[in-house]
Protein backbone atom coordinates (compact mmCIF):
# COMPACT_ATOMS: atom_id res chain seq x y z
CA UNK A 1 0.00 0.00 0.00
CA UNK A 2 1.19 3.53 -0.49
CA UNK A 3 1.75 6.53 -2.66
CA UNK A 4 5.35 7.08 -3.70
CA UNK A 5 6.49 5.02 -0.72
CA UNK A 6 4.42 6.93 1.82
CA UNK A 7 3.22 4.74 4.68
CA UNK A 8 -0.54 4.46 5.20
CA UNK A 9 -2.37 3.58 8.40
CA UNK A 10 -5.71 1.77 8.53
CA UNK A 11 -8.18 3.91 10.52
CA UNK A 12 -11.53 2.32 9.69
CA UNK A 13 -13.65 0.23 7.38
CA UNK A 14 -16.64 0.72 5.07
CA UNK A 15 -19.31 -1.62 6.46
CA UNK A 16 -22.41 -0.88 4.39
CA UNK A 17 -24.41 1.35 2.07
CA UNK A 18 -26.90 3.84 3.53
CA UNK A 19 -29.85 5.41 1.74
CA UNK A 20 -30.31 6.16 -1.96
CA UNK A 21 -27.74 8.95 -2.45
CA UNK A 22 -24.51 6.95 -2.23
CA UNK A 23 -23.72 7.33 1.50
CA UNK A 24 -21.77 4.56 3.23
CA UNK A 25 -21.74 3.33 6.84
CA UNK A 26 -18.27 3.49 8.36
CA UNK A 27 -16.67 1.75 11.32
CA UNK A 28 -13.97 3.95 12.87
CA UNK A 29 -10.87 2.53 14.58
CA UNK A 30 -9.88 5.95 15.95
CA UNK A 31 -10.35 7.28 19.48
CA UNK A 32 -12.64 9.13 19.67
CA UNK A 33 -14.36 7.61 16.63
CA UNK A 34 -15.09 10.97 14.97
CA UNK A 35 -11.32 11.60 14.63
CA UNK A 36 -11.57 9.47 11.48
CA UNK A 37 -13.21 12.47 9.80
CA UNK A 38 -10.15 14.67 10.45
CA UNK A 39 -7.84 12.61 8.27
CA UNK A 40 -7.84 13.08 4.50
CA UNK A 41 -7.66 11.80 1.82
CA UNK A 42 -9.01 8.30 2.35
CA UNK A 43 -7.35 5.41 0.53
CA UNK A 44 -9.94 2.62 0.19
CA UNK A 45 -8.22 -0.74 0.13
CA UNK A 46 -9.34 -4.32 -0.43
CA UNK A 47 -7.52 -7.23 -2.09
CA UNK A 48 -6.63 -6.08 -5.61
CA UNK A 49 -8.14 -2.62 -5.10
CA UNK A 50 -6.74 0.66 -3.80
CA UNK A 51 -8.43 3.92 -4.68
CA UNK A 52 -8.15 7.38 -3.16
CA UNK A 53 -11.47 9.11 -2.45
CA UNK A 54 -12.24 12.55 -1.03
CA UNK A 55 -14.68 12.77 1.85
CA UNK A 56 -17.44 15.13 0.68
CA UNK A 57 -19.72 15.02 3.74
CA UNK A 58 -20.24 13.11 6.96
CA UNK A 59 -22.82 12.79 9.69
CA UNK A 60 -23.85 10.68 12.65
CA UNK A 61 -27.13 8.82 12.75
CA UNK A 62 -28.61 6.11 14.92
CA UNK A 63 -26.91 3.77 12.41
CA UNK A 64 -23.49 5.17 13.34
CA UNK A 65 -20.99 7.18 11.32
CA UNK A 66 -22.02 7.93 7.73
CA UNK A 67 -19.84 9.29 4.92
CA UNK A 68 -20.38 10.55 1.39
CA UNK A 69 -17.35 9.92 -0.80
CA UNK A 70 -16.40 11.38 -4.16
CA UNK A 71 -17.67 9.23 -7.02
CA UNK A 72 -20.59 7.81 -5.03
CA UNK A 73 -23.99 9.13 -6.09
CA UNK A 74 -26.25 6.13 -5.47
CA UNK A 75 -26.12 2.66 -3.84
CA UNK A 76 -24.75 1.08 -7.04
CA UNK A 77 -21.65 3.30 -7.08
CA UNK A 78 -21.16 2.95 -3.28
CA UNK A 79 -21.60 -0.83 -3.05
CA UNK A 80 -18.12 -1.78 -4.39
CA UNK A 81 -16.58 0.11 -1.43
CA UNK A 82 -18.26 -2.07 1.21
CA UNK A 83 -15.60 -4.14 2.95
CA UNK A 84 -12.78 -1.79 2.04
CA UNK A 85 -10.41 -0.69 4.76
CA UNK A 86 -9.92 3.07 5.10
CA UNK A 87 -6.27 4.08 5.19
CA UNK A 88 -4.74 7.53 5.47
CA UNK A 89 -1.18 8.81 5.01
CA UNK A 90 0.87 8.42 8.22
CA UNK A 91 1.91 12.06 7.92
CA UNK A 92 -1.60 13.39 8.64
CA UNK A 93 -1.37 12.43 12.32
CA UNK A 94 -0.06 14.99 14.81
CA UNK A 95 3.22 14.04 16.49
CA UNK A 96 2.55 12.10 19.69
CA UNK A 97 3.54 13.57 23.06
CA UNK A 98 6.74 12.32 24.71
CA UNK A 99 6.16 8.79 25.98
CA UNK A 100 3.06 8.32 23.82
CA UNK A 101 2.92 6.19 20.68
CA UNK A 102 0.46 5.38 17.96
CA UNK A 103 -0.46 1.70 17.90
CA UNK A 104 0.66 1.49 14.30
CA UNK A 105 4.18 2.51 15.37
CA UNK A 106 4.40 -0.39 17.84
CA UNK A 107 3.38 -3.09 15.35
CA UNK A 108 6.49 -4.77 13.98
CA UNK A 109 8.74 -3.98 16.95
CA UNK A 110 10.84 -6.86 18.32
CA UNK A 111 9.96 -7.57 21.95
CA UNK A 112 12.78 -8.51 24.37
CA UNK A 113 12.83 -8.99 28.13
CA UNK A 114 15.01 -6.96 30.51
CA UNK A 115 17.34 -9.99 30.48
CA UNK A 116 17.58 -9.87 26.66
CA UNK A 117 15.34 -12.88 25.90
CA UNK A 118 13.62 -12.39 22.54
CA UNK A 119 9.85 -13.01 22.79
CA UNK A 120 8.86 -12.17 19.21
CA UNK A 121 7.30 -9.33 17.29
CA UNK A 122 4.29 -7.11 18.06
CA UNK A 123 1.63 -8.18 15.53
CA UNK A 124 -1.38 -6.36 16.99
CA UNK A 125 -2.76 -4.50 19.99
CA UNK A 126 -6.03 -5.19 21.77
CA UNK A 127 -8.17 -2.77 23.70
CA UNK A 128 -9.50 -4.63 26.74
CA UNK A 129 -10.99 -1.78 28.73
CA UNK A 130 -8.64 -2.12 31.70
CA UNK A 131 -5.48 -1.59 29.64
CA UNK A 132 -4.18 -2.17 26.14
CA UNK A 133 -2.57 -5.53 25.40
CA UNK A 134 0.34 -6.26 23.05
CA UNK A 135 -0.12 -9.36 20.88
CA UNK A 136 3.40 -10.74 20.48
CA UNK A 137 4.12 -13.55 18.03
CA UNK A 138 7.29 -15.58 18.53
CA UNK A 139 7.62 -19.33 18.91
CA UNK A 140 4.07 -18.90 20.27
CA UNK A 141 1.63 -16.06 20.79
CA UNK A 142 1.85 -14.02 24.01
CA UNK A 143 -0.53 -11.38 25.33
CA UNK A 144 1.45 -8.78 27.28
CA UNK A 145 -0.28 -5.87 29.04
CA UNK A 146 0.85 -2.47 27.76
CA UNK A 147 1.66 -0.94 31.14
CA UNK A 148 4.44 1.68 30.89
CA UNK A 149 7.04 1.40 33.68
CA UNK A 150 5.39 -1.70 35.22
CA UNK A 151 5.76 -3.99 32.17
CA UNK A 152 6.92 -1.87 29.22
CA UNK A 153 10.29 -0.36 30.14
CA UNK A 154 11.52 0.99 26.82
CA UNK A 155 10.06 1.73 23.40
CA UNK A 156 12.87 2.20 20.88
CA UNK A 157 11.16 3.04 17.57
CA UNK A 158 14.45 3.86 15.83
CA UNK A 159 16.00 0.58 17.00
CA UNK A 160 12.83 -1.39 16.29
CA UNK A 161 12.48 -2.89 19.75
CA UNK A 162 10.35 -2.84 22.85
CA UNK A 163 11.83 -3.91 26.21
CA UNK A 164 9.48 -5.57 28.71
CA UNK A 165 9.69 -6.92 32.25
CA UNK A 166 7.99 -10.24 31.44
CA UNK A 167 8.60 -13.86 32.32
CA UNK A 168 9.25 -15.78 29.07
CA UNK A 169 7.32 -18.73 30.56
CA UNK A 170 4.06 -16.73 30.42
Amino acid sequence: MGNEGEQHVVVGRVVGVFGVRGWVKVQSYTQPRENLLNYQPWLLVSPGFAHERALLASRFSNKGLLALLAGCSDPTTALPLVGCEIAVPRGVFPAPEAGEYYWTDLVGLQVVTLQGVALGQVVNLLETGANDVLVVQGERERLIPYLPEQVVHEVDLAGGRLVVDWDPEF
